[in-house]
């Protein structure tokens, strides 16, 4: 069976995304909002952090600006784009995520992956690419935050994996097995 690596590419950004909106749903307004790790990160500002990433990458960079403005600005407050405000409503900033997708998805679909583009905060010999290597760049994004909602999740009610429907986790006594990784850990540091 021949590959189309565009394709190929572009299904692999579509379950990346899918693995990362997965681990927003059920939450309460609080938990999807507030941070998790000394720096801040949250679920729900992860999701607007990438739906402005798209929105470059696959947008400007491209030559194809996303037609509305985002709501924060990084060059005035570099963290703008990684919470969301209380006056900003989870389907305000998913609302965004989708529409910014959609458009990423368009971009994607019309033009070739050898298709030119530039991407100015990149240094001066990375900037030039094509749209074969923003595709493996913003896989890599969105995996990287995808994995990063995963442990807040885990953190937060226990639900992990890697979608709904495929958690892609062995069944086990999880507790046994943090206990063991747990005693293997203090054995090797000498704490057992």
């Amino acid at each position: 069976m021949a590959s189309d690596p565009k394709a190929d590419l572009h299904r692999y950004l579509k379950v990346a995304r899918e693995s990362f909106l997965w681990k927003l749903e059920g939450l309460s307004e609080y938990d999807v909002r507030r941070p998790l790790t000394p720096t801040g990160t949250n679920l729900l500002g992860l999701a607007k952090h990438l739906a402005g990433v798209e929105a470059g990458y696959f947008g400007d960079c491209l030559g194809r600006p996303f037609p509305e403005k985002l709501p924060f600005d990084v060059d005035a407050d570099p963290n703008s784009d990684m919470f969301a405000t209380a006056d900003e409503s989870r389907e305000d900033v998913l609302g965004l995520f989708a529409r910014a997708t959609a458009f990423a998805d368009t971009s994607i679909e019309e033009l070739p992956l050898d298709a030119p583009g530039v991407v100015p905060w990149w240094s001066e010999e990375r900037k030039y690419v094509t749209l074969h290597l923003l595709l493996v760049h913003e896989i890599a994004e969105v995996n990287r935050h995808a994995g990063h909602a995963d442990i807040l999740r885990e953190g937060l009610d226990g639900a992990a994996g890697l979608r709904a429907g495929n958690s892609n986790l062995p069944q086990q006594d999880w507790r046994a097995h943090w206990d063991r990784v747990e005693l293997e850990a203090r054995k090797a540091s000498g704490q057992a």
